[in-house]
């Protein structure tokens, strides 16, 4: 692991879940979120969200540290497993217990709700908020509650790198879900808090989830952080990017005689940190690094017997 000038303030992050190994558009962002950590002498923290286990696959976690390695992405200090701090999730819930409900809707329930709106990003309709204790006693006997976020329908302003200032009514997210298991917007909060994370960047597709957790972060005493939520890499039909998409791991890219610094220049390149056909490096794309001039477009990746990309 490296290390950074003491003077250095906050960290950055990069925190995949290690269900399968990294494809192309992972990798990417996850250089991005090292440009952007190093760009602004912040520490680099890496993150294991492996607290969905029946996703989790063994060894997948030193594989996909192995390929941030290949590509020359480093990180400070040792990397926080989610799956380590069950009892860190569970305090914080307690300590949240007056801004929280149970709520004992199934997934289907939700989108059928005649008052759930229809939108990109289904919200919670509020189905259990005001329930009676009476109510809930009888709804536990036949399914075991998650436990939800009481927003109250607050607002939230976020700032962001990419898109700018942006602010948005809070849902009422689940914190717990019905089987015990912290859920990922709590997770990602206090985890973000203990690690003294100041600087997210993530893939767009986060960005409805930051408010909420901004809004989270307050209630739990702290600031929010900034954010960048950058382009995705996507399929030429549009879709982000997966496996099925061809060969778009390290490991497959390999097998057509791409080795991981030619796959960096080409992720350089998708960033126009690199001219077609430039070598690259960390250092020289760092030298070059200006978030302002970032392609806002998605990146489509299309992998035919090895790699060429477009715009």
């Amino acid at each position: 692991m490296s290390t950074v000038p003491q003077s250095s303030t906050g960290a950055g992050r990069y925190a995949p879940s290690p269900t399968g190994e990294l494809h192309l558009g992972n990798l990417r962002t996850a250089l991005l979120a090292w440009l952007f950590a190093r760009s602004t002498s912040r520490r680099f923290l890496l993150r294991i969200e492996d607290l969905d286990s029946g996703r989790v696959r063994p060894g997948i976690a030193e594989r996909q540290i192995a390929c941030l390695t290949a590509l020359g992405i480093t990180f400070d200090g040792e990397p926080v497993v989610q799956s380590r701090r069950l009892a860190t999730y569970q305090e914080t819930l307690r300590s949240l217990a007056g801004v929280t409900y149970e709520c004992f809707c199934s997934r289907r329930e939700i989108a059928q709700a005649a008052s759930a709106p229809h939108g990109a990003v289904p919200r919670y309709p509020g189905t259990c908020r005001n329930l009676t204790e009476a109510e809930r006693r009888s709804r536990r006997l036949t399914r075991p509650p998650a436990l939800r976020l009481r927003a109250d329908r607050a607002w939230q302003t976020i700032q962001d790198a990419l898109h700018g200032e942006i602010t948005v009514e809070v849902d009422d997210v689940v914190l717990r879900r019905n089987d015990g298991v912290p859920a990922y917007n709590l997770a990602v909060v206090v985890d973000d808090v203990f690690s003294e994370i100041d600087q997210v960047v993530r893939g767009e597709d986060l960005l409805p989830a930051a408010a909420t957790q901004a809004f989270l972060t307050k209630l739990l005493g702290h600031c929010p952080p900034t954010y960048a939520h950058v382009p995705l890499a996507v399929n030429v039909e549009g879709r982000r990017l997966a496996k099925r998409d061809g060969a778009v791991t390290l490991s497959e890219l390999a097998a057509h005689g791409l080795t991981p610094d030619a796959v960096l220049s080409v992720i350089a390149q998708s960033l126009e940190l690199a001219a077609p056909g430039e070598p690259a490096s960390l250092d020289g794309m760092l030298e070059r690094f200006d978030p302002g001039r970032l392609p806002r477009e998605p990146w489509v990746v299309v992998p035919s017997g090895g790699l060429r990309s477009g715009t």
